[in-house]
C-alpha cells in the first residue's frame, strides 16, 4: 500500500519544524530548567521517530518530495518553485543516524548539567542553542534547494558558533574566531557557487538543475563543480582544507565537541554526495577527489601520531577518516557509495562515542592529557567504554569499522585503476596507524599506572562542563570532587556504544539497505522523477 499523502508531508517537516518549535519555547522556559529538558528531549525524540518511520517508508515506497506552500507544480513548465524537501534512503538513514547522535548527546549534556548544577552553567541558553542545531542538521539532509541546503548550513554553524564559545574562556573564544572565520569563508564561497548555479541553469532546484546541467559545457561545469566542492569541502574538513578542526572542536565542552564530531563534517559528507552524483555526475572530478581522499587519510593521521591530548588526537582521526569516505565517492560505482554510506554510519556513532567517553575521563580522572593519565583500568565500566569503540575505529574484526572498510577496499579493487590500488594501500596503513594510536590511548591511560606519567601529580582543578573551570592545575590528591561518572553521563553512552555494535550485528541487513540507497544515489533519475515526474508526492 502506498501510504498517505495528506500525512506524508507532515511527517518529513517533523525533524525541522519540532525542534525549531521547541527551541522557542525551551527559550520561554529558560527559567524552568526541569520543563526546559523535558521539552528538549521529547522534541528530538519526536525528530527520531519520524525518521524511523520515513527510513521505513523509503525503503517500502522509494523517494517522497514535498514542494512546501505548494508551490513547485510539476507540471509546469519552469519546474519547481520555492523550497522542496526530498527524503529517499540516503537521506532517511542520515537521519535517523543524527537524531539517535543527538538524542543520546542531549541526555548526556542534561546528566552533565543536573551534577554540575546549574547556577552557573548557561543551560538555558544551551538548549534552544542545541535544538537550533538539531533543525539545521536535519533540513539539510531533506534539503531538495541548492539555497535551502545553503540556509540549513548557516542554521547549524549559527548555533555552533554559540556552542562552541559558550562560558567565553579565552581559548574559547580564540578557537571560535577562528571557526568563525573559516565558516563565514566557506559560506561566501557557498553563496558565490549558488549564483553561478543560478546564472548558469535558472533554478536552484536540485532535481531541476541536473537536468539543465547535462546541457552546459563541461568547462562551466567543472568550474562549478569545483567551486562546491571547495565549500562544501571545507565543511565536510577535507584536507588541505581541514586545518581548522583540530584546533576548534577540543576546546568545546564534552557533549559539543561528541556531536561537532560526529554530525557536522557528516553534512558536508553528505553535500559532497549529493553534488558528486546528482548535479556532476561522469566522474570528472574523481582524479581530484581521490588525491584529497588519501592525502586527508594519511595527514590527518600523521597529526594524530605527534598529538598528547585525547581529544586533540581524536579530532585529527576524525579528520583521516573522511577520507575514507571521500575515497568511496570518488570511486563513482554502487559498491563503492554503498560502503562511504556505511561507513558514513559507522563513523557518526564510534567518533560521538569516544568523544562522549573522554568527557567520562575528563571527570574520573581531572584531565584528558596523555601526559598526566594512567591507571584507569581500575574502572572496568570506563574501560570496556572506551575499548569497545577505539577497537571500531581502529577496524578490528567483526567490528562495523572493520566491515566498511573492507567493503571499501574491494570497491577499491574493483575499480582497478592505479590510484584506486594507491588509495586501498593508504586505507590499510590508515587502519593500522588508527590503531597504533589507540593503542596508544590505552597503554598510557588505562594500563600504565598514574604514578609513572610525566605528570600524573597533576590535574584540573575543576570539571570542564558548559563553562570552562578547569584552567587552574591542582594536584591529583587534593582536587576538588567533580563526580565520578553520574549515572545520566554513562547511560547514553552506552546507548552509544549498543548502536555502534548494532551496525556490526546486523551488518548484512544494513549492507542490503545501503546498497538500495546506493543504488538511487548513483542512478539520479529516481531523485529527480520523484520530484519533477510522477513518483513524488506533493
Amino acid at each position: 500500500m502506498t501510504p498517505q499523502e495528506s500525512w506524508i508531508p507532515v511527517l518529513i517537516t517533523l525533524p525541522t519544524l519540532v525542534p525549531l518549535g521547541a527551541a522557542a519555547v525551551s527559550l520561554l522556559l529558560g527559567r524552568s530548567p526541569r520543563f526546559q529538558r523535558f521539552v528538549s528531549i521529547v522534541a528530538i525524540s519526536v525528530a527520531f521517530v519520524a525518521s524511523c518511520i520515513m527510513l521505513y517508508l523509503t525503503d517500502r515506497h522509494g523517494t517522497f518530495a514535498v514542494a512546501i506552500g505548494g508551490w513547485g507544480d510539476k507540471g509546469k513548465p519552469n519546474g519547481p518553485l520555492g523550497i522542496t524537501l526530498v527524503v529517499d534512503q540516503l537521506a532517511a538513514l542520515m537521519l535517523v543516524v543524527s537524531t539517535i547522535v543527538l538524542l543520546c548527546v542531549i541526555v548526556y549534556a542534561i546528566g552533565q548539567g543536573i551534577r554540575d548544577g546549574t547556577a552557573q552553567q548557561p543551560t538555558s541558553i544551551f538548549l534552544p542553542t542545541y535544538l537550533i542545531l538539531t533543525a539545521g542538521v536535519c533540513n539539510a539532509f531533506l534539503a531538495g534547494d541548492l539555497f535551502n541546503l545553503y540556509v540549513s548550513f548557516e542554521i547549524l554553524l549559527t548555533a555552533s558558533y554559540v556552542l562552541l564559545t559558550l562560558g567565553a574562556s579565552a581559548e574559547r573564544v580564540r578557537a571560535g574566531a577562528s571557526y568563525v572565520m573559516v565558516s563565514m569563508v566557506s559560506s561566501l564561497i557557498f553563496l558565490a557557487g549558488i549564483a553561478f548555479a543560478y546564472a548558469t541553469t535558472g533554478t536552484l532546484n536540485l532535481a531541476e538543475m541536473a537536468v539543465r546541467l547535462d546541457d552546459v559545457p563541461d568547462g562551466t561545469r567543472n568550474a562549478l563543480f569545483a567551486v562546491l566542492l571547495v565549500a562544501f569541502g571545507i565543511k565536510a574538513a577535507v584536507f588541505p582544507l581541514s586545518t581548522w578542526l583540530p584546533d576548534s572542536y577540543p576546546t568545546a565542552p564534552a557533549p559539543v565537541t561528541a556531536v561537532f564530531a560526529g554530525l557536522l563534517t557528516k553534512v558536508g559528507v553528505y553535500a559532497i554526495v549529493r553534488a558528486h552524483s546528482l548535479l556532476f555526475p561522469g566522474g570528472s572530478m574523481d582524479t581530484v577527489l581521490l588525491v584529497a581522499g588519501l592525502l586527508t587519510m594519511l595527514v590527518g593521521i600523521f597529526g594524530a601520531i605527534a598529538q598528547a591530548d585525547i581529544k586533540r588526537l581524536l579530532s585529527f582521526t576524525l579528520v583521516s577518516h573522511i577520507g575514507y569516505m571521500i575515497f568511496g565517492i570518488a570511486l563513482s560505482s554502487d559498491l563503492g557509495m554503498s560502503a562511504a554510506i556505511y561507513y558514513v554510519a559507522h563513523h557518526i556513532l564510534v567518533q560521538t562515542t569516544l568523544f562522549l567517553v573522554v568527557g567520562l575521563i575528563e571527570r574520573q580522572a581531572g584531565s584528558a592529557s596523555l601526559r598526566r593519565l594512567g591507571g584507569l583500568i581500575a574502572s572496568p565500566l570506563l574501560a570496556v567504554l572506551f575499548l569497545v569503540p577505539a577497537l571500531n575505529l581502529g577496524g578490528i574484526p567483526p567490528f562495523s569499522g572493520f566491515i566498511g572498510k573492507v567493503a571499501l577496499l574491494e570497491a577499491g579493487t574493483q575499480d582497478g585503476s592505479v590510484l584506486a590500488w594507491i588509495l586501498v594501500a593508504g586505507s590499510v596503513v590508515t587502519s593500522l596507524l588508527t590503531l597504533y594510536v589507540m593503542a596508544r590511548i590505552w597503554t598510557k591511560g588505562f594500563w600504565r599506572p598514574r604514578a609513572d606519567a610525566p605528570e600524573g601529580e597533576l590535574a584540573d582543578k575543576g570539571p570542564s562542563a558548559l563553562i570552562d573551570e578547569s584552567a587552574d592545575d591542582a594536584a591529583f590528591s587534593d582536587r576538588e570532587d567533580v563526580g565520578r561518572m553520574p549515572v545520566m553521563m554513562v547511560l547514553p553512552t552506552m546507548a552509544m556504544v549498543a548502536a555502534g555494535l548494532v551496525l556490526t550485528l546486523w551488518a548484512g541487513p544494513i549492507f542490503d539497505f545501503t546498497d538500495h540507497a546506493a543504488t538511487d544515489v548513483v542512478d539520479r533519475a529516481v531523485y529527480v522523477d520523484a520530484v519533477l515526474g510522477g513518483g513524488g508526492t506533493r
